[in-house]
Protein backbone atom coordinates (compact mmCIF):
# COMPACT_ATOMS: atom_id res chain seq x y z
CA UNK A 1 0.00 0.00 0.00
CA UNK A 2 1.58 3.31 -1.12
CA UNK A 3 1.20 6.64 0.69
CA UNK A 4 -1.87 7.75 -1.25
CA UNK A 5 -3.59 4.38 -0.74
CA UNK A 6 -2.74 4.47 2.98
CA UNK A 7 -4.26 7.96 3.36
CA UNK A 8 -7.38 6.85 1.51
CA UNK A 9 -7.71 3.77 3.74
CA UNK A 10 -7.45 5.91 6.87
CA UNK A 11 -10.06 8.35 5.58
CA UNK A 12 -12.36 5.49 4.62
CA UNK A 13 -12.21 3.61 7.96
CA UNK A 14 -12.19 6.67 10.20
CA UNK A 15 -15.54 7.70 8.74
CA UNK A 16 -17.16 4.28 9.00
CA UNK A 17 -19.35 3.08 11.84
CA UNK A 18 -18.76 -0.56 12.79
CA UNK A 19 -21.41 -2.52 14.68
CA UNK A 20 -19.66 -5.81 15.46
CA UNK A 21 -16.02 -5.60 16.51
CA UNK A 22 -13.60 -8.30 17.63
CA UNK A 23 -10.32 -7.50 19.39
CA UNK A 24 -7.82 -10.37 19.30
CA UNK A 25 -5.24 -10.38 22.08
CA UNK A 26 -5.20 -13.78 23.78
CA UNK A 27 -2.00 -13.39 25.84
CA UNK A 28 0.04 -12.61 27.84
CA UNK A 29 -1.16 -10.67 30.89
CA UNK A 30 1.15 -7.68 30.39
CA UNK A 31 0.29 -7.57 26.68
CA UNK A 32 -3.41 -7.64 27.53
CA UNK A 33 -2.94 -4.64 29.83
CA UNK A 34 -1.17 -2.89 26.93
CA UNK A 35 -4.27 -3.47 24.79
CA UNK A 36 -6.79 -2.03 27.29
CA UNK A 37 -6.49 1.53 25.89
CA UNK A 38 -7.53 0.20 22.45
CA UNK A 39 -10.63 -1.33 24.03
CA UNK A 40 -11.45 2.01 25.67
CA UNK A 41 -10.90 3.86 22.39
CA UNK A 42 -13.14 1.45 20.50
CA UNK A 43 -15.89 1.76 23.09
CA UNK A 44 -15.66 5.55 22.95
CA UNK A 45 -15.69 5.54 19.13
CA UNK A 46 -18.49 2.98 18.79
CA UNK A 47 -20.58 3.33 21.99
CA UNK A 48 -23.43 1.10 20.78
CA UNK A 49 -21.35 -1.55 19.03
CA UNK A 50 -20.86 -5.12 20.11
CA UNK A 51 -17.17 -5.27 21.05
CA UNK A 52 -15.86 -8.74 21.90
CA UNK A 53 -12.37 -9.83 22.97
CA UNK A 54 -10.74 -13.13 21.99
CA UNK A 55 -8.61 -14.05 25.00
CA UNK A 56 -6.76 -17.06 26.39
CA UNK A 57 -8.56 -18.99 29.11
CA UNK A 58 -5.79 -18.33 31.66
CA UNK A 59 -6.13 -14.55 31.31
CA UNK A 60 -9.88 -14.12 30.87
CA UNK A 61 -10.50 -13.28 34.56
CA UNK A 62 -8.67 -9.95 34.21
CA UNK A 63 -11.48 -8.74 31.90
CA UNK A 64 -14.36 -10.04 34.00
CA UNK A 65 -16.81 -7.29 34.91
CA UNK A 66 -15.37 -4.86 32.35
CA UNK A 67 -18.37 -2.99 30.97
CA UNK A 68 -16.44 -1.96 27.87
CA UNK A 69 -16.41 -5.59 26.67
CA UNK A 70 -19.61 -7.11 25.32
CA UNK A 71 -18.43 -10.73 25.44
CA UNK A 72 -15.27 -12.80 25.88
CA UNK A 73 -14.35 -15.50 23.37
CA UNK A 74 -12.26 -17.95 25.36
CA UNK A 75 -9.45 -19.47 23.35
CA UNK A 76 -7.96 -22.58 25.00
CA UNK A 77 -4.54 -22.62 23.37
CA UNK A 78 -3.36 -25.69 25.26
CA UNK A 79 -6.43 -27.69 24.25
CA UNK A 80 -6.45 -26.54 20.62
CA UNK A 81 -2.71 -27.10 20.37
CA UNK A 82 -3.40 -30.86 20.58
CA UNK A 83 -5.94 -30.92 17.77
CA UNK A 84 -3.56 -32.52 15.23
CA UNK A 85 -3.39 -35.63 17.41
CA UNK A 86 -6.70 -35.39 19.28
CA UNK A 87 -9.93 -35.76 17.34
CA UNK A 88 -11.97 -34.26 20.16
CA UNK A 89 -9.82 -31.13 20.24
CA UNK A 90 -10.10 -30.85 16.45
CA UNK A 91 -13.88 -31.00 16.65
CA UNK A 92 -13.90 -28.34 19.38
CA UNK A 93 -11.72 -26.06 17.26
CA UNK A 94 -14.06 -26.47 14.28
CA UNK A 95 -16.97 -25.51 16.54
CA UNK A 96 -15.00 -22.52 17.84
CA UNK A 97 -14.35 -21.26 14.31
CA UNK A 98 -17.99 -21.88 13.35
CA UNK A 99 -19.15 -19.82 16.34
CA UNK A 100 -16.61 -17.13 15.50
CA UNK A 101 -17.94 -16.83 11.96
CA UNK A 102 -21.58 -16.90 13.14
CA UNK A 103 -21.00 -13.70 15.10
CA UNK A 104 -20.65 -11.84 11.79
CA UNK A 105 -18.02 -9.31 12.79
CA UNK A 106 -17.50 -6.41 10.42
CA UNK A 107 -14.20 -5.33 12.01
CA UNK A 108 -11.45 -7.51 13.52
CA UNK A 109 -8.27 -6.10 15.09
CA UNK A 110 -5.45 -8.58 15.67
CA UNK A 111 -2.96 -7.12 18.18
CA UNK A 112 -1.18 -10.46 18.72
CA UNK A 113 0.25 -10.82 15.23
CA UNK A 114 0.86 -14.58 15.00
CA UNK A 115 -0.21 -17.07 12.34
CA UNK A 116 -3.00 -18.53 14.49
CA UNK A 117 -4.47 -15.13 15.38
CA UNK A 118 -4.21 -13.90 11.79
CA UNK A 119 -5.93 -17.10 10.66
CA UNK A 120 -8.73 -16.55 13.18
CA UNK A 121 -9.13 -12.96 11.96
CA UNK A 122 -9.57 -14.28 8.42
CA UNK A 123 -11.81 -17.15 9.55
CA UNK A 124 -14.17 -14.67 11.19
CA UNK A 125 -15.32 -13.54 7.75
CA UNK A 126 -14.98 -9.85 8.69
CA UNK A 127 -14.58 -7.57 5.68
CA UNK A 128 -12.09 -5.34 7.56
CA UNK A 129 -9.18 -7.06 9.30
CA UNK A 130 -6.48 -4.90 10.87
CA UNK A 131 -3.04 -6.06 12.01
CA UNK A 132 0.62 -5.11 11.97
CA UNK A 133 2.71 -5.09 8.82
CA UNK A 134 5.58 -6.75 10.71
CA UNK A 135 3.39 -9.48 12.24
CA UNK A 136 5.23 -12.75 12.81
CA UNK A 137 4.78 -16.12 11.12
CA UNK A 138 3.31 -14.52 8.00
CA UNK A 139 0.14 -13.38 9.77
CA UNK A 140 0.03 -10.14 7.75
CA UNK A 141 -1.33 -12.04 4.72
CA UNK A 142 -4.64 -12.37 6.54
CA UNK A 143 -5.18 -8.61 7.02
CA UNK A 144 -6.91 -6.07 4.77
CA UNK A 145 -5.23 -3.12 6.56
CA UNK A 146 -1.70 -3.20 7.94
CA UNK A 147 -0.30 -0.89 10.62
CA UNK A 148 3.34 0.16 10.55
CA UNK A 149 5.35 1.49 13.50
CA UNK A 150 8.12 3.72 12.13
CA UNK A 151 9.91 3.92 15.51
CA UNK A 152 11.29 0.52 16.67
CA UNK A 153 11.48 1.84 20.27
CA UNK A 154 7.80 2.78 20.36
CA UNK A 155 6.23 1.58 23.58
CA UNK A 156 3.88 -1.39 23.19
CA UNK A 157 0.92 0.73 24.35
CA UNK A 158 1.57 3.39 21.71
CA UNK A 159 2.24 0.72 19.08
CA UNK A 160 -1.18 -0.83 19.73
CA UNK A 161 -2.78 2.61 19.68
CA UNK A 162 -1.67 3.17 16.08
CA UNK A 163 -5.03 1.64 15.23
CA UNK A 164 -6.63 4.80 16.64
CA UNK A 165 -5.46 6.84 13.63
CA UNK A 166 -6.93 4.28 11.26
CA UNK A 167 -10.31 4.14 12.99
CA UNK A 168 -10.72 7.77 13.99
CA UNK A 169 -10.28 7.82 17.77
CA UNK A 170 -6.73 9.17 18.06
CA UNK A 171 -7.99 12.08 20.17
CA UNK A 172 -9.42 9.73 22.79
CA UNK A 173 -7.04 9.78 25.79
CA UNK A 174 -5.30 6.52 26.65
CA UNK A 175 -7.05 4.87 29.57
CA UNK A 176 -6.51 1.55 31.33
CA UNK A 177 -9.79 0.20 32.65
CA UNK A 178 -9.21 -2.77 34.95
CA UNK A 179 -12.77 -2.67 36.29
CA UNK A 180 -11.90 -3.32 39.94
CA UNK A 181 -15.16 -3.14 41.87
CA UNK A 182 -15.78 -2.45 45.54
CA UNK A 183 -16.43 -6.10 46.39
CA UNK A 184 -13.03 -7.04 45.00
CA UNK A 185 -11.33 -4.24 46.97
CA UNK A 186 -13.01 -5.44 50.18
CA UNK A 187 -11.88 -8.99 49.41
CA UNK A 188 -8.27 -7.80 48.96
CA UNK A 189 -8.41 -5.87 52.25
CA UNK A 190 -9.75 -8.96 54.04
CA UNK A 191 -6.99 -11.11 52.59
CA UNK A 192 -4.32 -8.69 53.83
CA UNK A 193 -5.98 -8.44 57.24
CA UNK A 194 -6.13 -12.22 57.65
CA UNK A 195 -2.43 -12.30 56.79
CA UNK A 196 -1.61 -9.99 59.69
CA UNK A 197 -1.56 -6.60 57.97
CA UNK A 198 -3.68 -3.91 59.62
CA UNK A 199 -6.03 -1.91 57.39
CA UNK A 200 -4.11 1.33 57.86
CA UNK A 201 -0.64 -0.22 57.53
CA UNK A 202 1.51 1.02 54.69
CA UNK A 203 3.10 -1.75 52.69
CA UNK A 204 5.40 -2.35 49.75
CA UNK A 205 4.24 -4.96 47.24
CA UNK A 206 7.31 -7.00 46.28
CA UNK A 207 6.88 -9.05 43.11
CA UNK A 208 10.14 -10.99 42.56
CA UNK A 209 9.14 -13.22 39.66
CA UNK A 210 9.38 -12.81 35.89
CA UNK A 211 8.92 -15.09 32.89
CA UNK A 212 12.58 -14.85 31.81
CA UNK A 213 15.28 -15.95 34.25
CA UNK A 214 17.50 -13.13 32.99
CA UNK A 215 15.00 -10.56 34.27
CA UNK A 216 15.12 -11.86 37.84
CA UNK A 217 17.13 -10.21 40.62
CA UNK A 218 18.76 -12.74 42.99
CA UNK A 219 16.52 -13.81 45.92
CA UNK A 220 19.19 -12.95 48.50
CA UNK A 221 19.14 -9.37 47.21
CA UNK A 222 15.37 -9.22 47.67
CA UNK A 223 15.73 -10.57 51.20
CA UNK A 224 18.33 -7.93 52.10
CA UNK A 225 16.19 -5.17 50.58
CA UNK A 226 13.12 -6.27 52.52
CA UNK A 227 15.19 -6.24 55.73
CA UNK A 228 16.22 -2.64 55.04
CA UNK A 229 12.66 -1.54 54.26
CA UNK A 230 11.19 -3.18 57.38
CA UNK A 231 14.02 -2.15 59.72
CA UNK A 232 12.19 0.67 61.49
CA UNK A 233 8.88 -1.19 61.75
CA UNK A 234 6.94 1.50 59.89
CA UNK A 235 6.59 -0.38 56.61
CA UNK A 236 5.70 -4.00 55.88
CA UNK A 237 6.50 -5.87 52.69
CA UNK A 238 4.04 -8.18 50.94
CA UNK A 239 5.41 -10.83 48.59
CA UNK A 240 3.20 -11.48 45.58
CA UNK A 241 3.25 -13.86 42.64
CA UNK A 242 1.51 -16.81 41.06
CA UNK A 243 1.76 -20.42 42.16
CA UNK A 244 4.91 -20.76 40.06
CA UNK A 245 6.60 -18.08 42.21
CA UNK A 246 5.60 -19.60 45.56
CA UNK A 247 8.92 -21.41 46.01
CA UNK A 248 10.93 -18.28 45.11
CA UNK A 249 8.91 -16.13 47.50
CA UNK A 250 9.32 -18.73 50.23
CA UNK A 251 13.11 -18.62 49.81
CA UNK A 252 13.07 -14.83 50.04
CA UNK A 253 10.86 -14.81 53.14
CA UNK A 254 13.14 -17.36 54.83
CA UNK A 255 16.07 -14.94 54.50
CA UNK A 256 14.27 -12.20 56.44
CA UNK A 257 14.52 -11.91 60.23
CA UNK A 258 11.30 -9.88 60.22
CA UNK A 259 9.10 -11.96 58.00
CA UNK A 260 7.19 -10.27 55.16
CA UNK A 261 3.60 -11.23 54.39
CA UNK A 262 3.77 -13.94 51.74
CA UNK A 263 0.75 -14.10 49.43
CA UNK A 264 2.47 -15.88 46.54
CA UNK A 265 0.08 -18.37 44.98
CA UNK A 266 -2.80 -17.17 47.17
CA UNK A 267 -4.41 -14.60 44.90
CA UNK A 268 -6.41 -14.72 41.70
CA UNK A 269 -5.41 -12.37 38.88
CA UNK A 270 -8.04 -9.85 39.93
CA UNK A 271 -7.13 -10.14 43.62
CA UNK A 272 -3.51 -9.51 42.65
CA UNK A 273 -4.55 -6.29 40.92
CA UNK A 274 -6.64 -5.23 43.92
CA UNK A 275 -3.75 -5.84 46.34
CA UNK A 276 -1.38 -3.87 44.10
CA UNK A 277 -3.88 -1.02 44.08
CA UNK A 278 -3.60 -0.78 47.89
CA UNK A 279 0.21 -0.77 47.95
CA UNK A 280 2.16 2.30 48.98
CA UNK A 281 4.79 1.29 46.41
CA UNK A 282 5.53 -1.67 44.15
CA UNK A 283 8.96 -3.28 43.65
CA UNK A 284 9.20 -5.55 40.62
CA UNK A 285 10.89 -6.49 37.36
CA UNK A 286 9.76 -6.03 33.76
CA UNK A 287 6.73 -8.26 34.29
CA UNK A 288 2.95 -8.40 34.08
CA UNK A 289 2.44 -7.09 37.65
CA UNK A 290 4.57 -4.08 36.71
CA UNK A 291 2.12 -3.27 33.93
CA UNK A 292 -0.81 -3.75 36.31
CA UNK A 293 0.80 -1.40 38.85
CA UNK A 294 1.44 1.18 36.12
CA UNK A 295 -2.16 0.97 34.91
CA UNK A 296 -3.32 1.45 38.51
CA UNK A 297 -1.10 4.50 38.95
CA UNK A 298 0.89 3.08 41.86
CA UNK A 299 4.32 4.43 42.89
CA UNK A 300 6.79 2.02 41.40
CA UNK A 301 10.39 0.82 41.29
CA UNK A 302 11.03 -1.41 38.31
CA UNK A 303 14.38 -3.20 37.92
CA UNK A 304 15.14 -3.80 34.24
CA UNK A 305 18.16 -5.54 32.73
CA UNK A 306 17.87 -7.50 29.46
CA UNK A 307 14.93 -5.62 27.93
CA UNK A 308 14.34 -2.12 26.59
CA UNK A 309 12.34 -0.05 29.12
CA UNK A 310 11.24 2.35 26.38
CA UNK A 311 9.39 -0.48 24.66
CA UNK A 312 8.12 -2.62 27.53
CA UNK A 313 8.85 -0.69 30.73
CA UNK A 314 6.29 1.21 32.82
CA UNK A 315 4.31 3.28 30.34
CA UNK A 316 5.62 6.86 30.15
CA UNK A 317 7.30 6.48 33.54
CA UNK A 318 10.98 6.05 32.73
CA UNK A 319 11.84 7.79 36.00
CA UNK A 320 10.53 4.70 37.82
CA UNK A 321 13.04 2.40 36.11
CA UNK A 322 16.25 1.43 37.90
CA UNK A 323 18.88 -0.19 35.69
CA UNK A 324 22.60 -0.49 35.06
CA UNK A 325 23.70 1.32 31.87
CA UNK A 326 25.70 -1.28 29.95
CA UNK A 327 26.64 -1.59 26.30
CA UNK A 328 25.25 -5.13 26.24
CA UNK A 329 21.80 -4.09 27.50
CA UNK A 330 19.20 -4.60 26.16
CA UNK A 331 20.16 -8.04 24.87
CA UNK A 332 16.78 -9.84 25.06
CA UNK A 333 18.49 -13.05 26.17
CA UNK A 334 16.12 -15.28 28.13
CA UNK A 335 18.62 -17.80 29.53
CA UNK A 336 21.39 -16.98 32.01
CA UNK A 337 23.58 -19.56 30.29
CA UNK A 338 23.66 -17.32 27.20
CA UNK A 339 24.95 -14.27 29.11
CA UNK A 340 28.71 -13.71 28.80
CA UNK A 341 28.87 -10.90 31.36
CA UNK A 342 27.85 -12.60 34.64
CA UNK A 343 24.37 -11.07 34.51
CA UNK A 344 25.83 -7.68 35.42
CA UNK A 345 22.72 -5.79 34.31
CA UNK A 346 20.92 -7.17 37.37
CA UNK A 347 23.79 -8.08 39.71
CA UNK A 348 25.13 -4.53 39.72
CA UNK A 349 21.91 -3.29 41.33
CA UNK A 350 22.63 -3.25 45.07
CA UNK A 351 20.02 -3.71 47.83
CA UNK A 352 20.96 -0.29 49.24
CA UNK A 353 20.32 1.34 45.87
CA UNK A 354 16.99 -0.42 45.41
CA UNK A 355 15.82 0.20 48.99
CA UNK A 356 16.58 3.90 48.60
CA UNK A 357 14.55 4.03 45.40
CA UNK A 358 11.61 2.29 47.09
CA UNK A 359 11.71 4.72 50.04
CA UNK A 360 11.61 7.59 47.56
CA UNK A 361 8.63 5.97 45.78
CA UNK A 362 6.80 5.65 49.10
CA UNK A 363 7.01 9.42 49.50
CA UNK A 364 5.36 10.05 46.12
CA UNK A 365 1.67 10.16 45.43
CA UNK A 366 -0.22 7.79 43.15
CA UNK A 367 0.27 8.57 39.49
CA UNK A 368 -2.53 9.44 37.05
CA UNK A 369 -3.61 6.49 34.93
CA UNK A 370 -4.53 8.57 31.88
CA UNK A 371 -2.21 9.82 29.18
CA UNK A 372 -2.85 11.65 25.96
CA UNK A 373 -1.23 10.76 22.68
CA UNK A 374 1.66 13.05 21.88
Amino acid sequence: MNGAEHSAAIADLSARSFERVLLIKPSSLGDIVHALPVLHGLRTRYPKARIDWLIGSAFAPILEGNAEVSDLLIFDRRRFGRMWRDGGATLEFVRFVRDLRARRYDLVIDLQGLFRTGFLARASGAAVRVGFRDAREGAQVFYTHRLRAANPDLHAVDRNYLVADLLGFAQTPIEFNLALDQALRIDAADLLRRSGLADEAEFVAVVPGARWETKVWPPERFGETIEKLQADGKVRCVLLGGAEEAELCGRIAARCRTGPVNLAGRTTLRQLAAVLERAGAVLCHDSAPMHLATALGRPLVCMIGPTNPRRTGPYRRMEDVIRTPLDCSPCYLRKLSKCRYDHRCMHDLSPAMVAEAVCKALRTRARPVHATIA
